[in-house]
């Protein structure tokens, strides 16, 4: 994790919104997203679901409100979904490809 990045409580996660950082591009391919940090050269891979995910949280007002749908579009339970979305968040986070802001 990068030292200047702050800590973000887990519950506090869901209720921010999560947005590309400025130097990310990605491109949906039909079996994985790929990021670029146009920044550090460096390429990102997403799985089919991870991306789908990304691709949501680009349009919605925080993590949260990702949960249901993708909840229905994968059938899974939404303590699932919140967990994964969680994860995912902190993981591209972590890497500088997403940034998170208080929605409030």
């Amino acid at each position: 994790m990068h030292d200047s990045l702050p800590m973000i409580d887990t519950d506090d996660l869901i209720r921010w919104r999560a947005s590309l950082a400025e130097d990310v591009v990605y491109r949906e391919f039909p079996s994985e997203t790929i990021m670029l940090n146009l920044a550090t050269g460096k390429y990102h891979g997403l799985n089919q679901v991870g991306g789908r995910m990304l691709a949501l949280l680009e349009r919605v007002p925080s993590v949260g409100a990702a949960v249901a749908p993708l909840a229905a579009e994968f059938d899974q339970p939404a303590g699932v979904i919140e967990r994964d979305l969680r994860d995912l968040c902190r993981a591209l986070r972590d890497r500088g490809l997403i940034s998170v802001t208080p929605t409030e």
